[in-house]
């Protein structure tokens, strides 16, 4: 019968690990760099859930390992406690307090009150979310619908004045990932658009999928500069998620506002998605729907079609440019939170599909100072009138 042993780290292999973690290396390439098996890196990494712990420090004004070998010296030379402070510059009576809390004259011995004194400095100050109930159910609610840490925080910034019902994003993150908090419970992990259970760097390699060719196609570079500021709403990006069994989704985010369409499709033919978006374009006013930003798919091979029946232009990203339809690709990866990848999306139809647009409508955006783009977009339609 085998047994397995315990795998050690020093102090040193520890920081270096989580460096190359946070850099986006993952543990298979960690564990090669220490000829360790992936799992000891995962033990280590998955115990504070992904988010590398504090290193502990010595307060400035704390007493040395170095001094408190001086005050055993001078215990054992007999000398007084005031001589011991005098020597030391220190107070008399915090040498006074450091020997009596650690055995007295007869029984102090630097190592022991070194020690003691780490474990003393420990006492860990209690979670915002754990000392107000008050505030960890408002947040674990808004989780439940989906929104980010930084959208939550951001909007209780915005809708409270009370600063005790104000919490950081990255304490909502901690106190889901570290559960020794205990103030969220570990199920509202599911609620995050990652579902992670150990937070990843965001450092993380993302592979860039491959772009087609489309005839006449209008470049980004020849799109009008006022577009490029947000200032003016009706400008559109647009492109397909994809699912199991050859499925899709046409995603459309209006640039100033965030506002999300989705289109349910039976096929990426461009007939099929040329037909869906025409519908898309007709729900709106001219004066909101004016241009329209795609990838270089093959699904807009007809954009002449969609551009005559709309009176919309369609302009085009440079190959390999995911980034010029920024909005876009930023609302795809939150949709991967209702539509993971790999799943069949045809299962899904148009009711559905126009009620995960309105979730995502409604959370507060940081980007909109913590507004939701259907805000935004009703003073836009508004505007209009």
């Amino acid at each position: 019968m085998g047994y397995r042993t315990r795998t050690f780290y020093t102090e040193k292999q520890r920081a270096l690990m989580w460096e190359r973690y946070l850099l986006g290396d993952t543990l298979h390439d960690i564990g090669r760099m220490f000829n360790r098996h992936h799992g000891s890196i995962r033990t280590i990494i998955e115990r504070t859930g992904g988010i590398r712990p504090l290193s502990r420090k010595r307060a400035a004004i704390a007493l040395s390992e170095l001094e408190r070998e001086e005050i055993s010296r001078g215990l054992s030379s007999h000398l007084s406690i005031r001589e011991i402070a005098r020597r030391l510059k220190r107070a008399a009576s915090s040498i006074s307090r450091e020997i009596k809390r650690n055995g007295g004259l007869g029984n102090y011995r630097a190592t022991h009150a070194d020690q003691a004194a780490w474990e003393r400095a420990k006492r860990p100050k209690s979670c915002k979310l754990i000392l107000n109930k008050d505030l960890a159910y408002v947040v674990a609610q808004k989780l439940k619908r989906h929104w980010s840490p930084e959208q939550i925080a951001g909007w209780l910034g915005r809708t409270y004045s009370d600063e005790e019902m104000h919490v950081s994003h990255e304490t909502i993150y901690k106190t889901l990932y570290i559960q020794t908090r205990g103030a969220l419970k570990k199920e509202l992990q599911q609620y995050l658009r990652t579902k992670r259970a150990i937070r990843r760097s965001r450092h993380a390699t993302l592979k860039n999928k491959g772009l087609g060719k489309i005839v006449d196609a209008i470049p980004i570079s020849e799109r009008p500069a006022e577009i490029e500021d947000r200032a003016i709403p009706g400008h559109w990006e647009g492109d397909l998620i994809q699912g199991s069994k050859n499925s899709f989704i046409a995603t459309l985010v209006e640039r100033h506002s965030r506002y999300v369409m989705l289109a349910k499709i039976t096929d990426k033919r461009t007939a099929t998605v040329i037909k869906a978006l025409i519908k898309q374009a007709k729900k709106l006013p001219t004066e909101l729907y004016k241009t329209l930003t795609w990838d270089r798919g093959s699904e807009l091979a007809n954009h002449k079609e969609f551009t005559i029946a709309t009176n919309i232009q369609v302009y085009f990203c440079d190959p390999s440019s995911p980034w010029q339809r920024g909005s876009n690709e930023n609302t795809n990866r939150l949709l991967r939170q209702y539509f993971p990848k790999g799943t069949d999306l045809s299962v899904h139809n148009q009711q559905k599909l126009s009620q995960v647009a309105r979730q995502l409508n409604e959370r507060p955006r940081k980007t909109l100072n913590y507004e939701s783009p259907v805000e935004r977009f009703n003073q836009c339609v508004a505007s209009t009138d």
